[in-house]
């Protein structure tokens, strides 16, 4: 089984890089999974049913969320509808739309889960207690179990994914846009990297026009931010599974830079 997870898309230029290099990634990679984190696929902030059927039509199987899942109202008209698209888990009871979901791929059964953490983000449900009572619905119906966890402190993270080794297939961090060269298979077996990055431009500051970043910080007033413009990059994770345990066997690190691309 490989899984390849792509992450959080930021805008039209993440969109764009994404929808150029997926047919690419398949033919090289050739993967029974495709997932990518969507909260940021519209303008920077949340996503809509359009961008989601984009993603769906170039070989996109699910797509996971963050704190800006609620960003763009119109999510609340099909989030309900459509399994593919995962939110938090760890967002209160009656929440619309689902933490967890499976997708059927040709080697078997993958549960997908999302949470959210807590440290420096709004005060959720435990993360811990979300993703462990979800993991063992899972493991009743697969062994392919994969964890996007959305959050903003590294040690938070790292230690969900100490905290689920052995039980899933393999956990990314999400949300803090820089992909880390921390990529690794954990002692009972699941792999891990603290952030798989984004997708978006090069040379903005976490895919958004630098200015106005730098003007928050210098002043600390409101400040309206926008998607930088300007060259693009694709961030991602490739994990491959063992077909009889489910854990990881190998994980590869993707970066490709639209300037100089590794693939034709």
């Amino acid at each position: 089984m490989k899984l390849l997870f792509i992450g959080d898309i930021v805008g039209s230029p993440g969109r764009e890089i994404v929808k150029d290099y997926v047919p690419r990634l398949k033919r090289k990679y050739a993967p029974d999974l495709i997932v990518v984190n969507g909260e940021n696929s519209a303008h920077g902030r949340g996503i809509t049913r359009k961008i989601a059927n984009e993603l769906f039509q170039v070989g996109v199987q699910a797509i996971t969320m963050g704190n800006h899942t609620w960003d763009n109202r119109e999510v609340f008209d099909f989030i309900d509808e459509d399994s593919r698209i995962v939110r938090p888990a760890n967002f209160p009871e009656g929440t619309p739309g689902r933490g967890l979901t499976y997708v059927q791929t040709h080697v078997g059964e993958v549960a997908i889960i999302n949470v959210q953490g807590r440290t420096f983000l709004p005060p959720l449900m435990c993360p811990f207690e979300t993703a462990e009572r979800l993991v063992e619905e899972a493991r009743k119906r697969t062994k392919f179990i994969f964890v996007d966890v959305h959050a903003e402190a590294t040690s938070e993270k790292q230690a969900l994914g100490w905290y689920l080794d052995g039980k899933i297939s393999a956990m990314v961090g999400t949300h803090t846009h820089v992909q880390t060269g921390d990529e690794r298979i954990l002692p009972n077996g699941t792999g891990y990297i603290t952030d798989a990055g984004m997708c978006g431009p090069t040379d903005g500051i976490l895919g958004m026009e630098r200015s106005a970043v730098i003007k928050k910080f210098l002043t600390q007033l409101p400040v309206r931010f926008e998607v930088a413009e300007g060259p693009t990059q694709l961030n991602g994770v490739l994990f491959t599974l063992d077909n009889s345990t489910g854990k990881t066997k190998k994980i590869d690190r993707i970066r490709i830079d639209a300037a100089c691309p590794f693939m034709e």
